[in-house]
C-alpha cells in the first residue's frame, strides 16, 4: 500500500494500515451501562424554626413522620406516628398563597439541588459490543465488567497517570445552599446509566471520561459519563426503590 507525502511516495505504516482498515469497516457500536448503590435526593433550604421542630421531632421519634410528610402530596393522607398535624412553621413544602398548595419533595420551591445516580464507590461498569444502536441491538461480544474505580485505577497506572478517567465538579450548584438544608433520600440500587457507543474501530478505554460530584451529605456520585470527549446520552436506568430517609442540617 502507497501513500504521497510531499511528492515522494511511501510506503504505509502499519498504524497507517491498521487506520484504513478500520475505516473501512464502518462503525461499531457498545452499550455501555453502570449499576450499583445510588439514589435521588432533593436538597432544600428550610428555615430556622422548620428546622428546629423536624431535628427535635426526629431525635426523639427517628425520621418517620418527616418521611411521611414528605411522600404525601395532600396532608389528609399523611399517617403519622407520633404527630397530629404539621405546625404551619414547619410546613415548608407548602406554599400559603391565594390558594393553598403542597409541592412533591423532588419539586419543592425551595430547592437549591437535585441528584440522581450511582455512587462512584459501589458502581459497577458493563460494555459490551452490540450490532446497531437500536435498543434491541444484538450482543457481539464482552468488552469490560468490572468495578469503575478499579478500572479507573488500572488506566492510570498503565499509563503512568497520563489517563485522568475522573472529572470532579466544584460544587457550583450548591452556590445557594442556605444555613438549615433537609435532604430527602430515596435510596436504590441497579442500573442508573445506560447508553451507545458509536466508534470507529475498536472501544478504546482510556477515552472515557467519568463525570463526578461530592454532594452534601458526602456521597460521591457519577452524574455523566462521556466517551473521546463527547457526553453519552443516558437512555434511562432500572432501578428497585430501597427506602427513604429524611435529614437536617445546619451548616
Amino acid at each position: 500500500m502507497l501513500f504521497r507525502a510531499q511528492g515522494v511516495i511511501q510506503m504505509a505504516s502499519i498504524e497507517q494500515k491498521q487506520e484504513l482498515i478500520d475505516t473501512i469497516k464502518g462503525p461499531r457500536y457498545y452499550r455501555l451501562s453502570i449499576g450499583g448503590y445510588g439514589g435521588e435526593s432533593a436538597y432544600i433550604n428550610i428555615s430556622k424554626e422548620a428546622y428546629e421542630f423536624w431535628k427535635a421531632h426526629i431525635e426523639e421519634h427517628h425520621d418517620s413522620d418527616l418521611v411521611e410528610y414528605l411522600t404525601n402530596d395532600d396532608p389528609d393522607d399523611c399517617d403519622y406516628d407520633e404527630l397530629g398535624t404539621v405546625p404551619k412553621e414547619a410546613d415548608f413544602l407548602t406554599d400559603y398563597g391565594k390558594e393553598t398548595f403542597k409541592s412533591p419533595w423532588y419539586e419543592a420551591q425551595n430547592e437549591y439541588c437535585h441528584q440522581y445516580g450511582v455512587e462512584y464507590g459501589s458502581a459497577y461498569l458493563i460494555i459490551n459490543e452490540v450490532d446497531s444502536d437500536e435498543y434491541m441491538s444484538k450482543h457481539v461480544a464482552d468488552v469490560i465488567d468490572e468495578r469503575v474505580s478499579d478500572l479507573v485505577d488500572k488506566l492510570q497506572e498503565e499509563t503512568n497517570y497520563e489517563f485522568e478517567g475522573t472529572d470532579w465538579g466544584e460544587g457550583e450548584q450548591f452556590a445557594e445552599q442556605g444555613e438549615y438544608v433537609l435532604q430527602m433520600y430515596s435510596s436504590e440500587k441497579g442500573s442508573f446509566f445506560d447508553a451507545i457507543i458509536e466508534t470507529v474501530g475498536e472501544f478504546d478505554p482510556k477515552k472515557l471520561m467519568f463525570h463526578c460530584n461530592e454532594y452534601p451529605n458526602g456521597e460521591d456520585i457519577i452524574d455523566g459519563v462521556s466517551y473521546d470527549g463527547e457526553a453519552l446520552d443516558n437512555q434511562g436506568g432500572d432501578t428497585n426503590g430501597k427506602g427513604y430517609s429524611a435529614h437536617v442540617w445546619k451548616n
